[in-house]
């Protein structure tokens, strides 16, 4: 598993549609048939999902849980401890957030050049003895450092398994799982409030406070999930030992035509290609309109609660119910948009949830309602998330340009972190205008763009599809040779057909 092999004939990216002959099943790819039938392809999937899905999902509860579990622990003393004034807290938010995005890009491209279960074993390693450390720290300063150095170690994981799903599932499959994915991280929302309610029971054993208990138990936990990462990640279809020598045949082939014949070698001209390319820049600015909320609710819905009037110990269960609800909504979305082969509809959707939930937690003073705000704007806010790096994924073309593009679309998303980190300030408390006010305005955004998009993708598809026509030809009838002449040109390619 640990292998690298030069598996690059199944990591390109999407053409046309689906177009598969049946054959009998598994053991029966007889000579000239296409495929195995929709029953054994259906085997095929659970098999990989079983494989894959439950232990990436594992990895990114961890990530998520580690990099906002300072929300608990602000409600544990963590500020009165390191005598934390001001924007003290705001600002340990912050530094996180440039770090992060410094290392998506060089992250994703070393794990094309190495292999994912390498290299996400590194990266683990990496964050749990950060976030370990953390809770040794004895000053803001130290605090500081801690954070910034946890946001280099996390940075390449989201991007990283986000391309690495591209490898092994066909591009109206891979939303699902990365919502699958992704609702790890409404997982760790709800899990850690409850975890830090009990850590936070620990105050004073060993002489540590019990928000450093929070820090090092979760770090520990993260150390020793990384033990065994390098052995449960199987790095491709072609070296699966859970795979027959006839599955791994049955995905390569699978992945082949659906993502055609685009580049799969790395070279850094497709770098610059991604760099090039005005689209992945929209999906850049979809991004960072959702993940400054999600980041808001992510690190601030404990506060948030708790100035509803509640205390701390309570504010800290009572922001499980929106998290559990979020998690529902992100797997559904991601279901449904597969099923249905749509994802900017679905995105528009979700944003205006989201706008729901944030009206109504600036339009009253009622807590019952500013409640059902936050169940809401996470319904809303969570699904987006997985659902808008499907899309941006699903129409780039070349797994190399793929990997950067990806890394850029979640990179610039995640500066909104710091833009979060002072979206709720405890001198707007209780009923933080400015903060629900901003979070409607970089929804609306989102929303704004994402009409755009679809619009100009179903257009561009339309011309793509005219221009074929007048040339006598469709993308039936367009031949390997043909497709071969433009393996160059990505997305650009004649044949292309974007994910609308």
């Amino acid at each position: 598993m640990a292998s690298t092999p030069n598996y690059n004939s199944s990591s390109g990216d999407l053409g046309e549609k689906e177009t598969v002959a049946h054959v009998q099943g598994p053991g029966s790819l007889e000579s000239g048939s296409i495929g195995f039938d929709p029953e054994a392809t259906k085997k095929l999937l659970r098999r990989m999902d079983w494989h894959l899905v439950p232990f990436l999902a594992l990895l990114y509860l961890l990530s998520f849980l580690d990099r906002t579990n300072i929300g608990n622990a602000r409600l544990a003393g963590l500020e009165k401890d390191l005598g934390m004034t001001g924007l003290d807290y705001n600002v340990a938010l912050a530094v996180f957030f440039p770090w992060y995005v410094a290392a998506e890009i060089p992250s994703n491209m070393m794990m094309k050049r190495t292999s994912p279960s390498m290299w996400l074993c590194v990266i683990m390693v990496a964050w749990g003895v950060c976030m370990t450390l953390m809770g040794l720290v004895t000053n803001f300063g130290g605090l500081l450092a801690a954070r910034m150095a946890l946001g280099i170690a996390e940075g390449g994981l989201f991007p990283g398994v986000t391309f690495y799903i591209t490898l092994w599932y066909r591009r109206h499959e891979c939303g699902l799982r990365m919502a699958i994915f992704f609702s790890a991280a409404t997982l760790a929302g709800a899990f850690g409030g409850l975890l830090a309610r009990g850590i936070a029971e620990m105050d004073g054993i060993g002489g540590k406070p019990g928000w450093a208990w929070i820090f090092i138990l979760e770090g520990i936990l993260t150390l020793a999930v990384a033990v065994v990462a390098y052995w449960a990640i199987n790095d491709y279809p072609a070296t699966a030992k859970f795979l027959s020598a006839e599955e791994k045949i049955e995905v390569e082939r699978r992945l082949k035509e659906d993502r055609t014949h685009l580049a799969d070698e790395y070279d850094m001209k497709y770098f610059w290609d991604a760099m090039k390319d005005w689209k992945i820049y929209v999906h850049m600015f979809i991004t960072i309109g959702i993940y400054t909320p999600l980041y808001s609710i992510s690190l601030f819905l404990p506060t948030i609660v708790k100035n509803m009037h509640y205390t701390n110990e309570k504010s800290q269960l009572m922001t499980v119910p929106p998290y559990v609800a979020a998690c529902v909504m992100t797997i559904a979305c991601g279901y449904f948009a597969d099923r249905h082969q749509q994802r900017g509809v679905y995105m528009l959707l979700c944003c205006v949830i989201a706008i729901i939930g944030f009206t109504l937690l600036i339009a009253t003073d009622d807590p019952h309602i500013q409640y059902a705000g936050t169940f809401f704007a996470a319904c809303g806010i969570y699904p987006a998330v997985p659902m808008g790096v499907a899309w941006n994924g699903n129409n780039i073309g070349g797994s190399t340009k793929r990997a950067v593009g990806i890394a850029m679309h979640v990179g610039f998303g995640n500066l909104g972190g710091v833009l979060s980190a002072f979206s709720y300030r405890a001198t707007d408390a209780p009923r933080y205008f400015s903060g629900h006010g901003l979070l409607i305005g970089t929804v609306t955004m989102s929303a704004c763009f994402t009409i755009f998009m679809t619009l100009y993708l179903r257009r561009e598809n339309k011309r793509r599809d005219e221009l074929m026509a007048s040339q006598g030809l469709t993308l039936a009838t367009y031949t390997d040779e043909q497709k071969d002449a433009e393996r160059e040109r990505g997305d650009d390619a004649t044949f292309y057909r974007y994910t609308v």
